[in-house]
């Protein structure tokens, strides 16, 4: 019983333009590629659907390397601030969502981003307070790495004038030295472990929607982080096999943060469990926070607030320990390190204690790096995970934020693609948008669609085929999935995207401007444009 897929302009992407006429699947696999008529012929009797794609492009599905699934579907839920364009707006937005709130309601706002407003402002939590002086609020910044609350908020987490730093985290004082509200890092954490936990139906609301939002946008699967967030791992794990089964098909790679291992362990499971369409990934650690909020840990102070250098979430002694328990428990390591000394913390670990053989350790985001780290990325098993979209909406600040002379290997796509270290590409979906098609104009352009200018720092430019690679071929090599996914080909699983437009051919702000029309999972439609 087999699928006949014709019609189309079919990319392989097993080499650069290679296509094909049709392809042929069979129990969720690509069992034959060739000609219409020369495979109609061989599955005669099998033949039991045919999918005629209408003179669309089918390539293999997209797979986001990095995102967080149940926060990208809080973001859809719940009140979105990423949007706003000034301070005046971003207060109108909160206003409203308050005069509709019931008492007591937790405020909870996502994605703002001071560096879209002119004046770089950032709420005080005095100002919070007149917008809602009766319910606590809480309003994450677009990093995920800072958070604003208000007295309400701060009250309930026992967060006075006089209470000291956590380690890993920074609670913003003004000159009086009274807390703003400004909470990085774990710091957050004083005001997240307070509020009321998320019901199972939340739960399992917020990772519907975010999957029904993913494939509509030709999204087939997703490494994700989420397991240490929503009152632990078992329930956490238990929504993503509730919704992604049999009936919602989709594939999911968790990753397991490191706080809840024991957990995990205690459940009986262990790295590369699950099924078909959730398994479990490798141990995620935070080494460092964002540039946005100035807690990526610098090698150097930055450019614009010469008396920081960025926030160590461990130290080089807490996170090898950390990496020497991923090895305890046979798994890899995915460490998030945006800055240059986060990245060498990460190294050092990874040389001390490297990853089993056979599996592949992650860095995610890579944004800061430097020559002798390249050297010494070069010698490990190793995938770096990048985000290409952060190059149109975070560029000119982040050039203010690191300075000239760091951005020769800041954000360096190209040179990193080059020196052969393995690339896969992702959104970091909440924090910016999950559209593969946007990450890939990002990489191709890097520019915004209403900039006229030749792109920053051209030279780091990715071709549309290596973009494209990044969210297929590169996201199933840093799971060890390459002989499986990423590839339309035989014995390869039957996961494509449809869009309708040739990327490959077109002019690229016409990227932008592209959609997907089909998803299809498992062999199985489980998008189709109307």
């Amino acid at each position: 019983m087999g699928t006949l897929w014709f019609g189309g302009k079919i990319y392989t992407l097993e080499h650069e333009n290679e296509t094909v006429e049709a392809i042929y699947t069979e129990n969720g696999r690509v069992k034959k590629v060739g000609s219409k008529s020369e495979l109609t012929s061989m599955f005669e009797k099998e033949l039991t659907a045919q999918h005629d794609l209408k003179g669309n492009v089918m390539i293999p599905g997209f797979v986001d390397s990095h995102l967080h699934m149940i926060g990208h579907g809080e973001k859809l839920l719940r009140l979105d601030l990423s949007e706003a364009d000034s301070a005046e707006e971003m207060k109108r937005l909160l206003i409203t969502k308050v005069s509709e709130a019931a008492p007591n309601e937790w405020i909870i706002g996502e994605g703002w981003n001071e560096n879209n407003f002119h004046d770089r402002k950032i709420f005080h939590r005095d100002e919070l307070d007149e917008i809602a002086p009766q319910h606590p609020m809480m309003l994450t910044r677009v990093c995920r790495h800072a958070i604003l609350a208000n007295s309400i908020a701060l009250h309930l987490a026992g967060i006075t004038d006089e209470t000291p730093d956590p380690e890993g985290g920074v609670i913003v004082r003004d000159n009086d030295g009274r807390a703003t509200g400004y909470l990085l890092d774990r710091a957050q954490e004083l005001v997240k472990d307070t509020m009321p936990e998320v019901s199972i139906e939340f739960l399992e609301k917020a990772l519907s929607r975010s999957v029904d939002d993913l494939v509509a946008q030709g999204v087939t699967g997703g490494h994700t982080e989420d397991l240490n967030y929503y009152g632990g791992f078992t329930r956490t794990y238990e929504t993503f096999l509730n919704v992604i089964n049999g009936q919602r098909k989709f594939r999911a790679n968790l990753l397991v943060h490191h706080e809840v291992i024991e957990e995990m362990r205690k459940q009986g499971l262990g790295f590369g469990d699950g099924t078909n369409y959730v398994e479990l990934g490798a141990m995620k650690i935070f080494a460092d926070g964002a540039l946005g909020g100035r807690t990526a840990l610098l090698s150097h102070p930055y450019n614009d607030s010469p008396d920081t250098s960025g926030v160590a979430i461990h130290s080089i002694e807490g996170l090898t320990e950390l990496v020497k328990k991923a090895r305890a428990h046979d798994m890899p390591v995915a460490i998030h390190v945006i800055g240059d000394l986060a990245l060498e913390y990460a190294i050092e670990a990874i040389e001390q204690y490297p990853v089993p053989y056979g599996l592949r350790d992650r860095l995610i985001h890579t944004q800061v790096v430097r020559e002798d780290l390249l050297t010494r990325l070069k010698q490990l098993s190793v995938v770096l995970d990048i985000q290409p979209r952060f190059v149109a909406s975070d560029f000119p600040w982040v050039m203010e934020r690191l300075g000239e002379e760091r951005m020769g290997l800041s954000f360096a796509w190209k040179t990193l693609l080059e020196s052969g270290v393995p690339i896969a590409g992702g959104s970091d979906a909440p924090i910016e948008p999950v559209n593969p098609l946007m990450g890939i104009h990002a990489a191709v352009t890097r520019k915004r669609s209403d900039e006229t200018h030749n792109g920053y720092y051209p030279e780091q430019k990715l071709s549309v085929f290596e973009s494209v690679c990044l969210f297929t071929k590169g996201s199933a090599f840093a799971i060890g999935r390459e002989r499986e996914r990423g590839l339309i080909k035989e014995n390869f699983d039957a996961d494509f995207t449809v869009l309708d437009r040739d990327i490959f051919q077109c002019d690229p702000d016409l990227i932008l401007h592209t959609n997907a029309v089909m998803t299809v999972v498992d062999e199985t439609i489980v998008y189709e444009k109307g």
